[in-house]
């Protein structure tokens, strides 16, 4: 009997990898968002776990142009805002699990973009800017999950002085050291946003709409390594 449950166990364990890392086409990791073919999107306000306070602004000023770049009607966020806190309505943690259809009804919003900061830690030594952060879009009309990512996302702030020996690589330390400091908490939201949403299948105003559902999604849970080039 014992033999049996170890067997069942082994299996399950390669099934269950072989499904997290085999790529699949993008139809089928995103289905709902080709079924109901949303146009409208509503951001919602970042929800922060992080020790970072700023983080939240700075992920909700850049969520709009990739997700618009897609070919999405995104909702004017600083108008959306100022409607949600006027209607108590600011924390998206309270609405995450909640029914959504009350925002198809005042924005007309087809689907509901809510995004969970989970990390934000800066390491000057290291020159790097550490984000982990959740991206979920949920229908407007079923409250189904259509769309939902996670990345553990390093972003380099390193430089080189191009000097070479000790003394340069001393040089180069320092320098990227005081580049992490001065690095924008925008250019990391924004590097953050653009890789997640390239994988969102193409809305009505791309040229791409109803012509990706072949292409191979990305990964749901993924790592990468970005800098100030990537937007």
């Amino acid at each position: 009997m014992k033999k049996i449950i170890y067997t069942i166990g082994i299996i399950v364990v390669l099934v269950s990898s072989c499904t997290t890392t085999t790529k699949i086409p993008k139809s089928t990791a995103y289905k709902g968002m080709y079924d109901e073919k949303p146009l409208s999107v509503l951001l919602m306000s970042p929800i922060n776990k992080s020790t970072n306070i700023e983080a939240k602004e700075y992920f909700h000023s850049t969520l709009n142009i990739p997700i618009a770049n897609a070919g999405f009607y995104v909702i004017p966020p600083f108008l959306s805002m100022e409607i949600l806190k006027k209607e108590s309505a600011y924390d998206a943690e309270l609405f995450l699990n909640s029914p959504l259809s009350k925002f198809r009804e005042v924005f007309g919003a087809d689907i509901v973009v809510f995004t969970i900061i989970h990390k934000w830690d800066k390491s000057g030594l290291a020159a790097t800017v550490k984000v982990e952060v959740e991206y979920i879009i949920k229908s407007a009309k079923t409250n189904e999950i259509l769309y939902t990512r996670k990345g553990d996302i390093t972003y380099d702030a390193s430089v080189s002085t191009g000097v070479g020996g000790a003394w340069g690589a001393l040089a180069n330390l320092a320098a990227s050291a005081i580049n992490t400091a001065a690095t924008k908490y925008v250019d990391v939201a924004r590097a953050c946003n653009a890789y997640t949403f390239k994988d969102l299948p193409a809305g009505k105003y791309s040229p791409n709409y109803n012509n990706d559902g072949d292409q191979m999604s990305g990964k749901k849970n993924y790592k990468v390594r970005l800098n100030k080039n990537y937007r």
